[in-house]
This record gives C-alpha cells, sequence and structure tokens, in this order.
C-alpha cells in the first residue's frame, strides 16, 4: 500500500481535504488526533511529559493543553523535546494501523510532514495552501484562539514556499468546489501510480 502523506499550515484546511479523500473511500490517519489520544493513553508519553514540563501537564482529565501549547509553542527547544516524546509512539502506531487497511494507498495526515522529515516515509505528499490571514481567520474563528497564539504556533512551521518544491501535489485551498475538484483528480493520479 502506498502511503501519501498530506501536511499544511495551521488553518490551511488539510482536515477539510482529508475528509474529501475519506469519501472517496481513501483510508485516512490523521496523526495529530492520534497525538492527542496517545497523551492521555500512554503511561509513558505522560510520564515523560510531567517530567519535562511539571505536574500542571496533565490535569484529572488528561493533557492540559493550554498548559502546554502555552510552554512549548513559545520554546522551540522545549517544543523539539515534546515532539521526540510524542513522534515515536505515533509512528509505531501508524505501522500498527497500516496493516490493518486493505487499498491502493492511505492518507497520513500530518501537520509537521516535512518538518520532522515524516516526508521520507511517503510515497508521494500533498500540500494544502491557503493565504496567511485566511488561515489566521479560519483558526480564531475554529478555536476560538488568541491571534498572537496562531502567529506563534505558525512560527514553528515551515513557509509554504520552502515546502512546495518538496510535494508531489499542491492544493490552494481557498475555494471549497475548486479543492473538492482537484481532491479527485490527485485521487485518480494517485490510483494509477498504486
Amino acid at each position: 500500500m502506498k502511503i501519501v502523506g498530506l501536511t499544511g499550515g495551521i488553518g490551511s484546511g488539510k482536515s477539510t481535504v482529508a475528509a474529501f479523500f475519506h469519501d472517496l473511500g481513501v483510508p485516512v490517519y490523521i496523526a495529530d488526533k492520534e497525538a492527542k489520544a496517545l497523551t492521555n493513553r500512554s503511561k509513558i508519553i505522560r510520564k515523560k511529559l510531567i517530567a519535562l514540563l511539571g505536574k500542571r501537564a496533565y490535569t484529572k482529565n488528561g493533557l492540559n493543553r493550554k498548559f502546554v501549547a502555552d510552554k512549548i509553542f513559545s520554546d522551540p527547544e522545549l517544543l523539539e523535546k515534546v515532539n521526540q516524546i510524542i513522534h515515536p509512539k505515533v509512528g509505531q502506531h501508524f505501522k500498527r494501523w497500516i496493516k490493518k487497511q486493505s487499498a491502493p494507498y492511505c492518507i497520513k495526515e500530518a501537520a509537521i510532514l516535512f518538518e520532522n522529515g515524516g516526508y521520507r516515509d511517503c510515497d508521494f505528499t500533498v500540500l494544502v495552501t491557503a493565504p496567511k490571514e485566511v488561515r489566521i481567520e479560519r483558526v480564531l474563528a475554529r478555536d476560538g484562539a488568541e491571534e498572537q497564539d496562531v502567529i506563534n504556533r505558525m512560527a514553528n512551521q515551515w513557509e509554504d514556499d520552502r515546502k512546495i518544491p518538496l510535494c508531489d501535489f499542491h492544493i490552494e485551498n481557498i475555494d471549497l468546489k475548486k479543492t473538492k475538484a482537484v481532491v479527485e483528480q490527485i485521487h485518480t493520479t494517485l490510483l494509477s501510480r498504486s
């Protein structure tokens, strides 16, 4: 089975694009969603994050997202240490997941596919982009976040012009109708190459 990495900066609409692929019958693995689940399920991750960030990293309900985000998105070294704790576990989970799939290809949606070198494990990559102002507006509407928090998170992701030369397919996600049509074209191409 071919692995197609799907990525894009925060607010680009990669989750929407992943849903379009899913609607076409393609198995979709959402790495960020699995990472969130693993931070609450894995005792090893919990222990390591508490050792790194302190007891406030978790509440009785699970990971203290706001506390962790405030700490790591303003400190690139700390962010990298957290990624080194979580990403290997997500990688192991993905390998188990893919063995259960039966399709010509699957989508692995990950926010930092290029930044962490994960694209090297993919047969093809799809990059979703949108203008920065649009992305900020989307995240503010979706998450109710502060604008500076969104900008801080964007600062930890590569700029689109650095990712575009590395991707096999590029979707500019402004008009959903056009985006869906491009996804269908990419799907046809991927089926022919799988």
